[in-house]
């Protein structure tokens, strides 16, 4: 009996109600990483309240339980094999300094075994160079991937097959997403927490870190110009003025006129700086407006076109169906009920 008890495969997670999150680290790992995701999920909380119960559950494992090197002087000694991964809910590969020298576009056959335990359905991530690893496993073949700037002449070398965008901060292709440089990892995770639970307990979770709710731009602004000249004005202060005025109408000829630029120099300007036209930007605010009214309030959908500066619910339905595949009433109903009550 004894000899039966020690054969148990015992449980990696400890609770079944949470959303299980295995994270992949390798060797020679970034510890910037696997702190990211675990802050950031482990902070996640019922009602976007510090007293809330807690909505994921993240545990780390290798591909051999043992001490994992990382790029300092020190290691991470990570409890759980690869077994963690077949019960996740999802899994987020990190990046290893293995993914920079890597020749050919097959997954290696430790990788390989350890994939294969992953159940079918389960989401995939990664951080960083990550995106090697889902690569060569073909999980984001015909699909549109990004990873670190400086890697993706490597990336589409070994992996044509993949439509690599190297100017944004992450993508989401639904059950599988990815995301540029190690940092890049924040936006990431705050993205599959807004995802899975909404705007305000995404916000939340990025005021207790303090960290921007939403990033503005994409990789693409460290790119070309990683800090601006300081002889350069900004266009922060047309930002804030417009982030104040979402609901009236906001022209291209406004935002230049604050900044005391023409059109033309502020377009460009804003352009090096955000990663995004200035419409663009103030489109995307709009959206972030709206679902944060759908979510936390109880105005019907013309009004909150009205308040998010869309003008009329059929150009609010149109903005919403265009960047999240659903219209505004689905999207309420995802996270209050099809009642209109604000899930805890």
């Amino acid at each position: 009996m004894d000899h039966m008890r020690k054969n148990v495969a015992m449980p990696v997670f400890t609770r079944s109600d949470l959303h299980h999150v295995a994270v992949l680290a390798r060797q020679v790992l970034l510890p910037i990483e696997l702190g990211i995701v675990h802050q950031l999920f482990g902070q996640a909380r019922a009602g976007a309240s510090a007293d809330g119960e807690p909505l994921y559950e993240v545990v780390t494992c290798a591909l051999t339980a043992g001490a994992v090197r990382t790029d300092g002087d020190f290691t991470v000694n990570v409890d759980h094999g690869p077994e963690a991964l077949a019960e996740a809910d999802t899994v987020i590969v990190l990046s290893s300094y293995e993914d920079y020298v890597q020749e050919t576009p097959e997954l290696e056959e430790p990788l390989a075994e350890a994939f294969a335990r992953i159940r079918p359905g389960t989401r995939m991530a990664s951080i960083c160079t990550g995106a090697f690893v889902l690569a060569s496993a073909g999980l984001l073949d015909g699909r549109t991937a990004t990873t670190h700037w400086r890697y993706t002449e490597l990336f589409s070398r070994l992996f044509p097959q993949v439509e690599l965008d190297p100017d944004v901060l992450y993508t989401d292709g639904g059950g599988v997403l990815t995301s540029a440089g190690c940092a890049s990892g924040i936006d990431l995770c705050l993205h599959m927490i807004r995802r899975d639970h909404g705007t305000a307990v995404a916000n939340d979770v990025a005021r207790r870190t303090v960290v921007p709710p939403h990033r503005e731009g994409g990789q693409v602004q460290y790119i070309r110009r990683p800090v601006p000249a300081l002889s350069a004005p900004a266009t922060s202060a047309a930002r804030q003025w417009a982030l104040q005025r979402l609901q009236e109408p906001i022209t291209l000829g406004q935002l230049a006129a604050r900044e005391s630029m023409s059109v033309r120099h502020f377009n460009r300007r804003f352009r090096d700086e955000v990663g995004m036209t200035p419409m663009n930007w103030v489109n995307q605010q709009r959206l972030e407006r709206a679902r944060e009214l759908l979510e936390e309030s109880d105005l019907p959908v013309d009004q909150i076109a009205e308040q998010a500066g869309f003008g009329t619910a059929a150009n609010l339905r149109q903005h919403f169906h265009t960047a999240l595949g659903i219209s505004p009433s689905a999207y309420r109903t995802t996270f209050r009920g099809p009642g209109g009550v604000l899930h805890p």
